[in-house]
């Protein structure tokens, strides 16, 4: 009976022994799934943040570049009112001129009939204070009717 309680101490300590060594075989192996499984999250975080940081200097890029553009074309409006408010000056000095030189022609050429009359009043005064009466019945008939 002892030799039946030996084997049986015998074959409990060996089946507790191969127990305890797939215990620790199965520890270990989790103990190295968690350490793959730290290196690829520490892996995807090392991912992640080189993506962020291409992201983060694709929009400060782009943000660069639309104030840039901004500045550009702030600087073509400037360019462009700059130049309507000189095109708009000279345009303005040319009708003043215009307007003078026709201005002048105009007094001149006034002023010359206004001698020429002068000079046939001078010449011809009958004719001229009968040629007054004549237009002057003409524009009352023509405002009274």
């Amino acid at each position: 009976m002892t030799d039946i309680k030996d084997r049986m101490r015998h074959g409990i300590d060996n089946a507790a022994d191969k127990a305890k060594q797939m215990t620790d075989k199965t520890a270990n192996a989790a103990e190295a799934g968690k350490d793959r499984a730290e290196g690829f999250i520490d892996q995807a975080k090392g991912v992640v943040n080189q993506v962020a940081d291409k992201v983060q200097d694709n929009v400060k890029g782009a943000i660069d570049a639309v104030d840039h553009a901004a500045h550009q074309a702030r600087d073509k409006a400037r360019d462009l009112v700059h130049s309507a408010t000189d095109n708009a000056t000279q345009a303005a000095d040319k009708v003043q001129k215009w307007a003078g030189d026709a201005y002048d022609a105009t007094a001149d050429t006034v002023s010359d009939f206004g001698k020429e009359v002068s000079t046939m009043v001078r010449k011809y005064p009958v004719q001229a204070l009968l040629l007054g009466f004549g237009v002057g019945m003409l524009v009352g008939r023509s405002v009274r009717a």
